[in-house]
Parts: structure tokens; C-alpha cells; sequence
């Protein structure tokens, strides 16, 4: 497994080691592997594409672009990001979310949010830096909280109503300003599914490039209220039993593996939290 570590570098690449290269919301990849030799961009990047340096990958230095075009003839395919992230085994995970999300706070803060002057390259921060006001705009990312909800020896799965794959899944939203995620947790299963819960407890996390989440995993029990879906959310909702439940997303997402953490604690007996 090729090593991956994010970085910053606060100059645009003379010649960098590799290039992660996206396209109209697909990574773009090349005959073997997931990088592109850099001499190999030349006139292809879209016209308001700078080279983004994201990390080192397998011992390369690796920036990020955004392609115009691909030549005519180059065997290259685009794989969209969820298939990426979602059903490919050797899709290094860490550097395309990473990546996907340095480009999009790249593009969004070219320009200077108090006094609109352009941004540049901060020298020592993953930053836009605006010298006139001498402001830093750091990437944005939105807090989200994502939880399992049990009830004695099931628990909750929901399908979305806003999303054509047929994966149960699990109640999430994002934090609003002034409360806490554990006050997100109690706010969201009320508002999508009229249940109130309690013995909210962290389990784990995980960075979501659609289009800049972090996702906070949690585990919750009933406490009491009968399901009332939040129609524009959900389009269903039950409890269901280890061993037999309906599709679920993929280990590699957060969602996937709470649910499964879950399924395993109920299989063996062990209480809540």
C-alpha cells in the first residue's frame, strides 16, 4: 500500500513529481495507477486551474488540477468521484478526498471575501492569502454528525429520499452555529424522524469530499416517539435486526462502518454504551 501524507507548499510546482488530475467531477486516471507525469498537462488544464500542491504520495510530490480536455486518443478514463471512493479497492482514499476538496476551497476563495482583490498563495499555510488586508482564507469544512440509533436489539436505517441508490443508510446533518454535536445528534433524529434519543457517545470520523464534510460518528439509543419521516429527506425508515438488514453502504464510508460496528455489538450481547 503506497504511503499518503498531506502537505502545503506555498509555490507553484516548476516541475512536480505527479498530478491527480479531475475533470467535470471525475478523477481523471491514467492506463496504470492514479497519477499523471506532469509534462504530460501541458495545455490541458482548465483556464482558471493553478497546480495545487496536496501531499506526498508513494514518495512523489503530487499536485492537483482541473482539466479542460484530455487529448484526442489518450487512453486515460474518468472514473467519478463515488465510484472512486466507493467501489474501487486500489483508489488511494486519502489523497482524492484531500485533493478534491483542496481544489474546490481553491477556486472558491480566488478572491478576497472583505475587499475582492485577488488571493495569492499563502508562504507558510495551506492558505489564499490577500496582502491588502492581510487575511488568510483557510479551506472550509462543514461539520456534520452521522449516528446509529438503537433500540434494544435493532436498529435504525433510513433511505434518503434525495438520492437514486438504493442504500439504507443513517440520519445525518450538518451543526449549526451555537450547538454542539452531541445538540446536532438530538436536533436531526427529531427533525427527520419525530424519535427522541439519549446516551449519545462518539465513535468515529472521517473527511467527506461532497463537497467538503467532516463527518462525526455517533452512537445513540431511543429513548421514545413513533417514526414521522421528514418527506424531503427520507423516503423510508424502519428497525432492523442483525443479520437482516437491506443494502448498506460499503465498509469504506463512515455510515458502512457504523453500521456494521453496531451489527456486531448487538451479535454479541454487549449492552449500550
Amino acid at each position: 500500500m503506497a504511503e499518503w501524507s498531506a502537505g502545503w507548499s506555498g509555490e507553484a510546482p516548476d516541475d512536480a513529481d505527479g498530478v491527480l488530475a479531475l475533470c467535470e467531477g471525475s478523477v481523471v486516471r491514467p492506463g496504470a495507477g492514479w497519477l499523471h507525469d506532469w509534462d504530460r498537462m501541458a495545455g490541458l488544464l482548465a483556464a482558471d486551474s493553478d497546480p495545487v500542491f496536496v501531499g506526498r504520495f508513494d514518495g512523489r510530490s503530487v499536485y492537483v488540477v482541473e482539466l479542460a480536455r484530455m487529448k484526442a486518443g489518450d487512453e486515460s478514463g474518468h472514473v467519478s468521484l463515488r465510484e472512486a471512493l466507493l467501489e474501487t479497492e486500489d483508489a488511494p482514499v486519502g489523497l482524492i478526498s484531500t485533493s478534491v476538496q483542496v481544489l474546490q476551497w481553491w477556486r472558491d476563495h480566488r478572491f478576497c471575501g472583505r475587499c475582492g482583490q485577488p488571493t495569492d498563495y499563502h508562504p507558510t499555510e495551506r492558505a489564499r492569502w490577500c496582502r491588502q488586508c492581510q487575511v488568510p482564507w483557510y479551506a472550509r469544512l462543514a461539520p456534520c454528525v452521522i449516528v446509529v440509533i438503537r433500540r434494544e436489539n435493532r436498529f435504525l436505517l433510513a433511505r434518503s429520499s434525495r438520492t437514486r441508490r438504493y442504500y439504507y443508510s443513517l440520519i445525518a446533518g450538518f451543526v449549526e452555529p451555537g450547538e454542539s454535536a452531541e445538540e446536532a445528534v438530538k436536533r436531526e433524529v427529531m427533525e427527520e424522524t419525530g424519535l427522541t434519543v439519549n446516551n449519545i457517545r462518539y465513535r468515529t470520523s472521517q473527511s467527506w469530499p461532497f463537497p467538503h464534510q467532516l463527518m462525526l460518528g455517533y452512537f445513540a439509543d431511543y429513548v421514545a416517539g413513533d417514526l414521522v419521516l421528514q418527506e424531503d429527506e427520507l423516503a423510508a425508515a424502519d428497525w432492523f435486526e442483525p443479520g437482516l438488514l437491506p443494502p448498506v453502504p460499503p465498509a469504506t464510508t463512515i455510515a458502512g462502518h457504523l453500521i456494521r460496528v453496531m451489527e456486531q455489538e448487538i451479535s454479541c450481547g454487549e449492552g449500550p454504551g
